[in-house]
């Protein structure tokens, strides 16, 4: 067959025909082990002489007869090509031929097949064959990043709709809300949204027809040329180990050095182009690329495929293609790093296949497999960032000149943090967002490419604390007047509710009921047993004679939590010097060993509290436990009669929380309620108190959380359940405070 001046390749005249390749190249070193078991036989054969040699030779005229379209053209060549075989056929036909002639081996000879021949020959068809895997695993995952890129431009598309049919549904609402500035605030905000989310869609749209693009014009192409390389590389092998046999059957018998002559002859004649340029010629077809992907307008909102480009957007593209700038510069260059790198190792490979590098040529092609997908991971990475570029700026110029971009990092947040764009906490230890390096700037991580470009530079402490409060100050002018953020739908307020007109309900009940009752005389200290009213029925409006209604106080102005050992310990029983106190709040007993004993009642303190919020007193010649802070502990020479002065209720802050689980209700006469004393600890029995110590200042952000100075010490109520909060005891109210802030003591 006559030279061509530009022999064509697999990837420039198959286009996607990688598959039907593949097939073609496989059945190529499949027959890799047809051959090498023919010389298996043959030397069995040579052994048993010139009888044999006659049917083996017919016996592979058969093999070759089956297979030689499929070796030819493949198993489905668009042309068929009759009677004509492809040259590696050819050269087979002519060493089948010479071997009728050839009657007189020896037993050396086929064990020379054996070794240099057949052995050869099955380990190049493994490898080669692990080879073509290969690169149909290489197919496989091209393939799978198109339709990675295709499935990421429908995800992006059912989320451009989804904005769509949030941005109508807002729409409506505007149309038949009571709260018209609301509602409209919210169909504005989520237009914003929405145009965002346009934009992604219309970059993702670009994105993926460049990776198409370069799917059918680089990926395929080049691996559908390596696949062809590598047939011709089989072929290569091929003919060596042909003539390696012809030239042992040469030197072997000199007698027939005219039939090996003519063998070597046409096996040199079996050009490595030639089989693929047979099989190009008989399945070349038509191929229809795929056409680009355009932009599909929302069924519920219906709009063109022109960039958004008002205030709102600039910020969300500038971040975008600020990103992308600063990424670009890097990635040109890693990709032109690691094309130099594959070029490098294929001038190696024409080296190795020349004989001038002494290399496993498979090895090498292995290499180049490698630094191939590297190339394409980083080139996708490039590509990616070029389009993004080229989009935004032909849409809005290159708006990141000028501006002042904030140095974010990503930071995890342990102590309670508000986002500067949105206002709201980030929450949680773990919570994920970005501060700047310079200024200070704190957003959620979905809040970052809505940052405006804005950065003042770097920044003193007192400065970012400045900043702090006024992008703080500015951020919960957005929201509204509950502090609930235009754009979230409004909920119920999550906050503790005010125990003063609650019914009391589970928790702590039995030792904290408090009677609204005056002072008890002495024979009400005996009252006669009485069956327990049943809660349940006082609750839901039983008869009022089996209600015990309680009215929990606020604690006095000059009330201090004691901490274990404070009390200084109780003098001998009877003896002059006896502690006394007197009751600041009515106590009612709740449980076995507790005493009832009505506000302003004197009594003698026994036994001091040791950390378990209860102590044991005397009144009159009654003795039982009391809640330590209803007691008031008076100094020796203390009058009796004389009654702590209160203020009254207006004087105190309010009780917000109660630290039982317990709430009340008024009663429903017109009579003043009296007076109620703080939660009281757990019954006897119950875990002694824990106390802890705030490390740091902390100032509360709400009416649940607890100010805080560095060194303060409170009541530990509950620890971290796992959102970084724990509640503490100060003054009798139970608030929350940062769990990092503190160190039990």
């Amino acid at each position: 067959m006559a030279e061509v001046d530009s022999m064509p390749t697999f990837g420039s005249e198959l286009k996607d025909g990688f598959k039907p390749a593949s097939t073609w190249v496989g059945n190529g070193i499949a027959w890799l082990d047809d051959i090498q078991s023919f010389y298996r036989e043959r030397s069995a054969i040579e052994k048993e002489y010139s009888a044999k040699l006659n049917a083996l030779a017919k016996k592979y005229f058969e093999k070759k007869s089956k297979k030689s379209a499929s070796l030819s053209v493949g198993d489905t060549p668009t042309m068929t090509p009759g009677s004509l075989e492809s040259a590696s056929l050819t050269t087979w036909t002519t060493q089948l031929t010479t071997l009728e002639a050839r009657a007189d081996e020896h037993e050396r000879y086929g064990n020379d097949l054996v070794t240099q021949v057949a052995e050869p020959l099955k380990q190049i068809a493994t490898r080669f064959e692990e080879l073509r895997k290969r690169h149909v695993e290489y197919a496989d995952k091209l393939e799978k990043e198109r339709d990675s890129s295709y499935a990421e431009l429908r995800k992006m598309k059912a989320k451009y709709d989804s904005a769509c049919q949030e941005v109508e549904s807002k729409r409506k609402k505007t149309e038949s809300s009571f709260d018209k500035a609301k509602a409209q605030s919210a169909y504005q905000q989520q237009t914003l949204d929405m145009n965002n989310v346009k934009n992604s869609y219309l970059i993702t749209i670009n994105v993926t027809n460049k990776q198409k693009e370069k799917y059918y014009h680089e990926y395929v192409p080049e691996l559908m040329d390596s696949l062809q390389d590598l047939s011709e590389f089989r072929t290569l092998k091929l003919n060596g180990l042909w003539s390696l046999a012809a030239e042992l059957e040469a030197g072997m018998l000199r007698s027939s050095s005219g039939h090996i002559g003519h063998l070597s002859q046409e096996i040199t004649r079996n050009q490595p182009h030639l089989d693929s340029m047979m099989y190009i010629t008989h399945n070349m077809g038509a191929f229809n690329e795929p056409a680009d992907k355009v932009f599909e307008p929302s069924p519920v909102w219906h709009d063109d495929d022109s960039m958004v480009v008002d205030e709102p957007a600039k910020v969300y593209l500038r971040n975008v293609l600020n990103k992308s700038k600063s990424q670009l510069g890097e990635l040109r260059r890693e990709v032109d790093k690691k094309r130099r790198e594959v070029e490098a190792m294929k001038r190696v490979k024409e080296k190795t296949r020349e004989g001038i590098e002494k290399r496993d040529e498979v090895m090498v092609v292995a290499q180049i497999f490698a630094m191939q997908e590297d190339l394409h991971q980083v080139d996708r990475k490039r590509l990616t960032a070029e389009v993004e570029t080229s989009t935004i700026t032909s849409a809005v110029g290159d708006v990141t000149l000028g501006a002042k971009n904030h140095n974010f990092k990503s930071q995890t947040f342990k102590i309670p943090t508000n986002c500067d764009l949105c206002g709201e906490r980030i929450w949680g230890l773990s919570a994920k967002g970005f501060d700047c390096r310079d200024c200070g700037y704190t957003c959620h991580s979905k809040c970052e490419m809505k940052v405006p470009a804005e950065c003042p530079g770097e920044q003193s402490k007192e400065e970012r604390k400045k900043l702090k409060q006024e992008r703080q100050e500015a951020a919960n002018s957005l929201l509204k007047p509950s502090g609930t953020p235009d754009h979230v739908a409004e909920l119920p307020t999550l906050s503790r509710s005010n125990t003063m007109n609650s019914t009391l309900s589970s928790g702590y009940a039995a030792s904290a009921q408090r009677s609204i009752s005056g002072p008890l005389s002495p024979a009400d200290e005996t009252p006669p047993e009485q069956p327990a009213p049943d809660r349940r029925a006082s609750t839901i409006g039983g008869p009022t004679a089996l209600r015990k209604n309680r009215v929990i106080a606020p604690p006095p102005a000059a009330y201090i939590s004691e901490l274990p050992g404070s009390t200084p310990p109780a003098p001998t029983n009877g003896s002059p010097s006896e502690q006394k106190g007197k009751m600041l709040f009515t106590f009612d007993a709740g449980g076995d060993g507790e005493l009832s004993v009505p506000e302003g009642r004197e009594l003698v303190i026994l036994e001091p509290d040791s950390g378990t919020g209860w102590i044991k007193v005397r009144a009159g010649y009654k003795e039982g436990l009391v809640p330590a802070s209803y007691v008031e502990v008076l100094p020796p020479s203390a009058p009796a009669a004389i009654a702590p002065q209160h203020t009254g209720q207006s004087g105190r802050p309010a009780s917000i929380y109660s630290n039982s689980g317990s709430s009340v209700n008024t009663t429903s006469t017109g009579a003043a309620p009296k007076k109620k004393g703080p939660a009281v600890a757990p019954r006897r029995g119950a875990k002694k108190l824990k106390y802890v110590e705030a490390l740091y200042e902390y100032n509360a952000q709400s009416d649940v959380e607890h100010s805080m100075v560095e060194g303060e010490r409170f009541v530990l109520i509950k620890e971290d359940q796992g959102d970084g909060w724990a509640e503490v005891e100060k003054g009798g109210v139970t608030k929350s405070v940062p769990a990092s802030y503190l160190q039990v003591v």
